[in-house]
């Protein structure tokens, strides 16, 4: 009896603001190789996530070997990602990237807590992929729309990740639907055509916004 391949967990797509709040990470087995995942204060585990930003700055932090840091900005906030040795096409391609840059990224989420208790949240990138404007506006629309998905299924019964988010977290998941809706707000001019009418909270933009592949080829169901 033939065994089936393991798969490979979806890429999330979200916005910055939300990720830098997902400091709470946990497995669902006992399994030492078991996957960890970032709780995202909207009700969803995130094993990967997929975003895309403007590179603004990179920096070699490493001392004995190379290792990368990136700064990437998206209309919410800013990610932070790392690749050193073990992440070597993610290290060469921030290497070779000239800042300003639309990238996009897929990776893990990783956290640390610094000596005040402070936990920072950051990305481990598996791929960076230069990309242009056009896949930037269509990554926000489509991430506007999974955040506004995820803060109308919060309070739904049976929601296991909504539940967990409201024990670890103080945080109102309205938030981020607001900040979906502003980043959509930020789009160039045909960002402002997907926008439309901002009636009804600005749901009806959500609807138009097209969808787009993760460009490692996982995405989002």
């Amino acid at each position: 009896m033939s065994q089936s391949a393991p798969t490979r967990e979806v890429a999330r797509r979200v916005f910055a603001t939300e990720f830098n709040d997902a400091g709470y990470t946990f497995t669902e087995s006992d399994d030492e190789r078991a996957p960890v995942y970032a709780l995202l204060p909207t009700g969803e585990s995130s094993n990967r996530v997929f975003f895309v930003g403007t590179l603004t700055e990179k920096e070699d932090v490493g001392e004995d070997s190379e290792y990368w840091r990136g700064r990437i900005v998206d209309p919410t906030g800013t990610f932070f990602v790392y690749a050193g040795q073990y992440q070597p096409e993610a290290a060469s391609k921030l290497r070779d990237l000239e800042p300003p840059a639309y990238v996009a990224v897929v990776g893990k989420p990783r956290t640390y807590e610094t000596d005040d208790g402070t936990v920072r949240v950051s990305v481990r990138p598996e791929s960076i992929t230069e990309v242009d404007a056009a896949t930037r506006d269509r990554w926000v629309a489509e991430t506007a729309r999974r955040t506004v998905e995820r803060v109308a299924a919060f309070d739904d019964e049976g929601n296991e990740y909504a539940r967990m988010a409201r024990e670890e977290y103080d945080l109102d998941p309205q938030t981020y639907k607001a900040a979906a809706l502003s980043a959509l707000e930020d789009l160039d001019e045909s960002g402002d055509e997907l926008a439309g009418d901002e009636s009804a909270d600005g749901d009806a933009a959500l609807d138009d916004a097209p969808d787009e592949a993760d460009p490692a080829g996982t995405p989002e169901p």
